[in-house]
């Protein structure tokens, strides 16, 4: 089910702790940075701390500067984004400032959290979630109930740990502070996990004043059926190179990138790409790797259409190269309409020799886009 864009957001010593062990937060940002973080914050839905961060610094999370709060308005949002806590036993403090400033609240807990909390009169919507959190749950809970479309998580340790080793951060930004810590006591940033392979992808970095943003993203496909946050920018990609394709009106307009376990793309592809004016993207994009390439059989292809089950132009269609290829996992946006091959089922070509193909709806619209004069939607 479709969840929010989820941006992790930290600051940590050059030794990788958020704080120390003294009464008094550990302040690892300058004033430029905390008005970085501002500027972010006011450009969310919605942002997220664990219970750890509401006893710890007994935050507020606000939008600080007025003219960001009135541009806010102005666009027709609440001054303040939504603020979510999360709680697996409910024991919070209900006159902590979190709950008494800003504007609306959202606290996810577990069934008894919601009864504890509840008795605690905790001023917030109260959202059980069952015996145990569930990451999956509360994010599509935020994007369907709330709207929340771009969610900032701001701590603790522990959230950002599961969030990244569940595949569900979308993009990290870390902030690296002149300073050490050295206290094992202390908080650090991330713990033991079970985390994605490979290397993720450097967005951005910047100085800020005596600090340095760096923004990052993972690269790593997901390894099952659940779709991880690099699925959706593969996915994305591909549907961003089905713009490319020359137009036709008697094939579709497809993008393809197939990538390796570890997050190394391989190849992309589009269609009629080349000169070539009946390659698909699929085809186009196999064309490029070495058949005998051994990152083919964990690899993913990502295709903004479903691959074909039968064409006339070639004697192969795209699921059986991909097949063929050894590939057994496959991400597309959107099935074959019956436009120009009624029942087109490449999905259940793939699927019958134990292929699995993960459909991602939220991207339809963008992959359909090159091709609306052929379906006239």
């Amino acid at each position: 089910m479709p969840h929010p864009y989820v941006l992790l957001s930290a600051a940590v010593s050059l030794d990788g702790y958020l704080d120390d062990t003294g009464p008094d937060r550990l302040l690892l940002s300058g004033p430029e940075d905390f008005d970085r973080v501002d500027e972010v914050r006011a450009s969310v839905d919605a942002i997220l701390i664990g219970a750890g961060t509401i006893r710890a610094d007994n935050p507020r999370l606000l939008v600080n500067a007025p003219e960001r709060r009135a541009a806010r308005v102005a666009g027709g949002r609440p001054a303040y984004p939504l603020k979510v806590a999360v709680s697996g036993s409910g024991d919070l403090d209900p006159a902590a400032h979190f709950w008494h400033t800003g504007g609306a609240k959202v606290l996810y807990t577990t069934d008894k959290g919601a009864e504890r909390a509840g008795a605690h009169g905790i001023a917030a919507d109260i959202v059980p979630l069952g015996t145990d959190l569930d990451w999956r749950r509360l994010l599509t809970h935020l994007y369907d109930a709330y709207g929340v479309r771009r969610l900032m998580v701001e701590g603790g340790g522990l959230i950002h740990t599961q969030l990244l080793t569940q595949g569900l951060a979308d993009e990290l930004q870390l902030v690296l502070a002149p300073l050490f810590v050295g206290d094992p006591d202390a908080a650090r940033l991330f713990g033991p996990g079970t985390y994605q392979g490979g290397r993720l992808r450097l967005r951005e970095t910047r100085p800020i004043g005596d600090v340095v943003l760096m923004r990052y993203e993972p690269t790593a496909p997901g390894a099952g059926p659940l779709p991880v946050a690099a699925d959706h920018h593969w996915l994305a990609l591909a549907c961003e190179l089905a713009d490319r394709c020359p137009p036709s009106e008697t094939a579709f307009s497809v993008g393809a990138v197939v990538v390796a376990a570890d997050g190394t793309e391989l190849a992309r592809g589009h269609s009629r790409e080349g000169g070539d004016p009946v390659v698909h993207a699929e085809e186009a994009a196999l064309a490029k790797i070495d058949p005998a390439d051994p990152r083919l059989p964990a690899a993913t292809v990502y295709s903004s259409l479903e691959p074909c089950a039968r064409r006339a132009s070639r004697p192969s269609p795209c699921a059986r190269l991909i097949l063929d290829a050894g590939v057994r996992r496959v991400v597309t946006a959107w099935r074959e309409p019956d436009t120009f091959v009624a029942g087109a089922d490449g999905g259940g070509v793939l699927a019958a020799e134990d292929a699995l193909v993960l459909v991602l709806p939220e991207h339809e619209e963008a992959a359909e886009a090159p091709n609306r004069h052929l379906t006239g939607r």
